[in-house]
């Protein structure tokens, strides 16, 4: 949605593209640096004068943009974001793609996926995705900043190789797991088997991941050592598919507690139904 500042700053801009202060890379100066591996993908120009445009992707997550200057200073909270044409394309038409955020004590600004998205689009059109906002270190001139497309195609092929080769999850997205059973049961459902599969694969990829905490817990519905046996058996079913899969059996802690430490009282059936469980914990060094 683009705000009512955007609606002002695009009603000027096709007549004042010239207008104000910008920082773009001339097409010599234009380098893109990528950073890979399994776990992140990173691509950053440097802004000549200005700071780093960064591309990053994690892992089980989807691409995000960072503009970030090298001096920080107070900024308006808004900029306009717009795809204009490079100086060797005079002519091509300019798209609005929306109004975007701007850390108003460091000057930095946030692109979320969808607006990212357009951009790495738009880059690979050769066009130069530009963000305006007013108030150039404190005077009436605008400050425009532009992601040069300048020897984008080769960079993007490599960065596309790059997020193929991601894990699907993140460290975050499994450092803490709760798989659930039914009453009085401890197969493990197929959910299970693929969150697990998840947590194997993120294990076996991390070499700082040092322990895995399994923790087998059941209701308070039956008798308390009948309950203490099947959260046992809940937790050995986990411990066991992950060593199938391959983690270290050493790295595993596997405990039970019964009933003893229920997520929420045992006083209904759907409360029930999340203290019968086993939680899966990794710790890194």
């Amino acid at each position: 949605m683009i705000s009512r500042f955007s609606v002002l700053l695009c009603a000027g801009l096709f007549a004042q593209l010239a207008w104000g202060v910008t920082f773009r890379a001339a097409i010599d100066d234009s380098r893109w640096d990528l950073e890979a591996s399994k776990f992140n993908c990173r691509l950053s120009q440097p802004v000549p004068d200005y700071g780093r445009a960064l591309f990053e992707q994690e892992a089980g997550e989807e691409v995000r943009f960072r503009l970030q200057p090298v001096l920080r200073s107070l900024a308006e909270t808004e900029a306009l974001l717009v795809a204009e044409a490079p100086p060797w394309r005079p002519g091509a038409a300019t798209h609005v793609i929306g109004s975007v955020r701007v850390d108003s004590a460091s000057g930095e600004i946030s692109v979320d996926p969808p607006y990212a998205r357009q951009m790495l689009a738009f880059l690979h059109q050769g066009l130069v995705p530009t963000f305006t906002r007013a108030g150039w270190q404190g005077t009436s001139e605008p400050l425009r900043v532009g992601v040069s497309a300048a020897n984008f195609p080769s960079a993007y092929r490599e960065y596309s190789g790059c997020v193929e080769g991601l894990l699907p999850v993140n460290y975050t997205q499994v450092a803490r797991t709760a798989l659930l059973f039914p009453s009085a049961t401890t197969e493990l459902s197929d959910a299970a088997r693929q969150r697990l599969d998840l947590i194997a694969l993120y294990i076996r990829n991390d070499s700082e991941v040092r322990s895995v905490y399994v923790d087998g817990h059941s209701d308070s519905l039956g008798r308390r050592l009948l309950n203490r046996d099947l959260s046992k058996k809940r937790a050995e079913s986990v411990t066991r598919y992950l060593v199938d899969q391959g983690v270290d059996e050493a790295m595993i802690i596997t405990r039970f507690h019964g009933e003893r430490y229920p997520v929420v009282p045992n006083s209904s059936a759907a409360n029930r139904d999340r203290n019968r469980r086993v939680t899966v914990r990794l710790e890194r060094e």
